[in-house]
């Protein structure tokens, strides 16, 4: 749904590009070729060439982009600050508008009377000669309506404009996103490049304002904070198209990304102070902690929702005890024995299927049903089962990692998701469940006293949640660092909902090849 609207509303602003293009006297399809659109722009508003050839330069090209865009929009007579704002936050309202009103006149008119008079001399109208009236026209347009800026002020608006622009559109309606990791494949891959909608479940009022622009958490070149903490709003979200569905593929603030290790970000900081102690952790790495809407962006399935009862029995995923939905592209490792013969890496690669020799004759594949069909079939392949673990076999860093709870990423629960307005009873089997959500995602001061559980203050023996949670697993299920290690995702975290990747680069591809053209503007479900 927020794909198709997504969708609409480019075609809408396009539409209205159009319209003002063919007010300028251009054909109406110029103004809707991404970079010619750019060039025609800086040639009706006489820029010289090596300001277009900045829109290579990345970030420059952000601020030269609404630079030409906004220009284009002035020779409108659309000037006025709030107009500015329209143009660049609603075009899909406003460009059609303006290029549907007779009111609005290219350069008021100026460019028309000149091409008349220049008809009436019985001139040859060649590009050479519209272009020179145009520029004649832009000149007298200034003259006529003073807007005069030396670039340095020139410059200087562009930048404030376009990073107050950029900044809102990442804030509350989209933000691009890049796939660093493995646990989405087959569904998405390293290096595909996503837009996310911050529209479809409602965008987040952010909870530290003061911020860096175009930063996340660290600055760029120079690192360290990127945001400062002297004003922390509480969450708010605003309304959005959609409510949060089942298998619904988010990006979300890492949950356990509160605390981290900064020389060892990949790994989260708890598992770290399990792996290694406390002590060992605070002296060898730097700790620091972060707001919610300043921790690492993950993307995983939302497979469990609000309520839901959860639980994975040797490797089968069942969401109020049926199975779970399974991508058609979700990817398990599989033990494959072959006759003696090496496996046909480069093959296997040019596939995208992961691969890892244990010894000779025996790896560990990475595949999507359809896939280990294939394999299975090769003449080499004595024998292919997937490796799951056992039941009552405790892995490290499985929630809730309790001792209690011999649990591991291929079989553990039932338990259930919490629910605003749900009310558990807390006891020994319960509270390892739900302490880490009631302590640090719902703020309150819980403590275990002789005579039982206190929670701020109060003796207490349940809990009411405030706020909804979500169990968010990756496609590769075996390759996958998701809920089964930090638990369940409090709403407060979600960022938005992925909508299709405008790119995708392989970096072992080679010339052309590297681009996966087959997946530009492909939809994720």
């Amino acid at each position: 749904m927020g794909l198709i609207i997504f969708i609409v509303l480019t075609i809408i602003a396009a539409y209205g590009f159009w319209l003002l293009f063919g007010k300028a006297g251009r054909r109406g399809w110029e103004g809707i070729v991404p970079v010619y659109s750019q060039w025609i722009q800086g040639q009706i508003t006489n820029r010289p060439v090596w300001y277009i050839v900045l829109l290579i330069v990345p970030i420059v090209n952000v601020f030269v982009f609404y630079n030409l865009y906004l220009d284009f929009i002035h020779c409108f007579g659309k000037r006025r600050f709030w107009e500015n704002c329209a143009a660049v936050l609603i075009p899909f309202i406003v460009l059609p508008l303006w290029g549907r009103d007779k009111n609005v006149q290219f350069l008021n008119g100026i460019y028309a009377k000149k091409l008349k008079m220049a008809s009436g001399e019985g001139k040859v109208m060649t590009k050479e000669i519209q272009l020179d009236l145009l520029h004649e026209s832009y000149n007298e347009f200034k003259v006529k309506y003073p807007y005069k800026k030396s670039m340095i002020r020139e410059w200087a608006d562009a930048i404030v404009f376009a990073t107050v622009a950029a900044t809102l559109i990442r804030g509350f309606l989209l933000e691009a996103f890049m796939i660093p990791s493995g646990s989405m494949q087959q569904s998405l891959l390293i290096g595909d490049y996503l837009f996310v909608s911050k529209l479809n479940y409602g965008p987040r009022i952010p909870n530290t304002p003061i911020a860096f622009p175009f930063a996340h958490h660290t600055m760029p070149v120079i690192g360290g904070k990127a945001f400062s903490e002297l004003i922390e709003l509480p969450y708010k979200r605003l309304p959005g198209f959609q409510q949060i569905k089942r298998n619904d593929v988010i990006v979300f603030n890492a949950p356990a990304g509160d605390t981290v290790a900064i020389e060892n970000q990949d790994q989260p900081y708890y598992d770290l102070v399990r792996s290694m102690g406390y002590e060992a952790v605070h002296q060898q790495f730097t700790i620091k902690t972060r707001p919610v809407d300043k921790r690492e962006h993950l993307i995983k399935r939302c497979v469990g929702m609000p309520g839901d009862k959860i639980s994975m029995k040797e490797a089968v995923l069942y969401v109020n005890d049926q199975p779970g939905f399974v991508a058609p592209e979700s990817q398990m490792d599989y033990i494959v024995m072959t006759d003696g013969t090496e496996l046909d890496e480069q093959r296997m690669k040019d596939m995208g299927i992961e691969i890892k020799m244990l010894q000779p004759g025996a790896y560990i594949v990475f595949l999507t049903q359809e896939q280990a069909q294939m394999v299975k079939s090769w003449s080499n392949v004595k024998s292919m089962q997937m490796d799951i673990a056992k039941p009552g076999e405790a892995q490290i860093n499985t929630f809730p990692n309790d001792p209690q709870y011999k649990w591991n990423y291929d079989n553990f629960g039932p338990f259930v998701i919490p629910k605003k307005g749900m009310k558990v009873i807390l006891n020994a089997q319960t509270l390892p469940l739900y302490e880490r959500a009631i302590r640090v995602y719902e703020h309150n001061r819980l403590e275990k006293k002789a005579d039982g559980l206190y929670l701020n203050g109060s003796k207490t023996d349940s809990y009411t949640f405030k706020m909804d949670y979500y169990w968010m697993m990756g496609d590769n299920r075996h390759n996958s660092l998701d809920a089964r290690d930090w638990g369940f995702v409090p709403e407060d975290h979600i960022v938005g909902k992925a909508l299709f990747t405008w790119m995708s680069w392989n970096t072992n591809g080679k010339g052309l090849s590297k681009i996966r053209w087959n997946r530009i503007f492909k939809g994720i479900h």
